[in-house]
Formats: C-alpha cells, sequence, structure tokens
C-alpha cells in the first residue's frame, strides 16, 4: 500500500508542476512516471528521490521532438552543488560526472545522456553526490524500478504526435 500511495504521490507532484490542461499522464511505472506535455511538445520520465530531503529532489528523462532532443537527463538535486565540486552520478556500478548549476544537473553531452540511459536500463538504483555549497557533502537516492519502462512510454508517448 505505501509504495502505491508514494506513486500517487509522485504522479500529483509531477502534475502540479504545469498546468493540467497541459500535461497528460502517461501511466506510472513502480517508481517512475511518465508524462506528456502539449506546448511545447516534450515527453519524460520523472522520478523522486528517496528518503527524508530538505527540498525535493527529482530525476527525469526528456524527449522534445520539436528540438531534436531525445534521452535527455536531468537532475534537480535536494540542495545546491558547490560551484568548485563535481557532481557524480552513479547507476549500477557505472560512474558519470555532471554538469551543475545550483540545484539543476545534466550529462555533459548527448552521447552522456545516452550512456546514462543505457545503464539505468539494467541497474536497480541511482545515486547523485555532489559537495553543496555549505561545505558538506549530500547523495540522493533514486530506484530504478519501472524506469525503463517509463522511459519507453514518454519516447512512444511523442512519437505517436
Amino acid at each position: 500500500m505505501f509504495a502505491r500511495v508514494s506513486h500517487v504521490a509522485l504522479a500529483l507532484l509531477a502534475l502540479a508542476a504545469a498546468p493540467l490542461a497541459a500535461r497528460e499522464s502517461l501511466g506510472v511505472y513502480e517508481s517512475w512516471a511518465a508524462f506528456r506535455d502539449a506546448d511545447p511538445a516534450r515527453c519524460y520520465a520523472i522520478a523522486k528521490a528517496q528518503g527524508k530531503l530538505p527540498a525535493p529532489a527529482y530525476a527525469s528523462v526528456s524527449t522534445w521532438p520539436g528540438k531534436g532532443v531525445r534521452g535527455a537527463v536531468h537532475i534537480v538535486l535536494s540542495r545546491d552543488a558547490a560551484a568548485k565540486g563535481s557532481v557524480r552520478l552513479t547507476v549500477g556500478d557505472k560512474r558519470f560526472i555532471l554538469v551543475a548549476k545550483g540545484r539543476n544537473a545534466w550529462a555533459v553531452d548527448p552521447q552522456g545522456d545516452a550512456a546514462i540511459v543505457a545503464a539505468m536500463r539494467s541497474a536497480s538504483r541511482m545515486s547523485v553526490s555532489a559537495g553543496s555549497t555549505n561545505g558538506g557533502s549530500f547523495t540522493d537516492r533514486y530506484s530504478l524500478a519501472g524506469a525503463a519502462t517509463a522511459i519507453d512510454a514518454a519516447t512512444v508517448g511523442c512519437a505517436k504526435r
């Protein structure tokens, strides 16, 4: 029951981020959900970080058909990342360095996006670690249960447009 409630909460949080008329749910898949925005056209899979955090943290994989973007990884961190530090993404046994500004982090380039998404498809967990602006460090953790299906739903959702 608890897992189902958190999935519903995830879907509601994502819906609250934009006008209801513009967002269409493509489904909830374990700890991930998929959505389609009408204008501008965008489809994405999204998950909320686990645990008690100082601010909500999310991971998403987006497709923007009008911009020719597919599989773009974006992480909203639970804290601001230190400007001089690195943000490290661990997906299963693979490690990636992300580009960050404030609470936002991205893959370095489209090849990095593709490598991260490929790793997400075969792993069960991922984490993002960084130094924070207050001098400490932090780690946001995610379950990847349902991630591959949600990513596929988002990709198909924008292909049908």
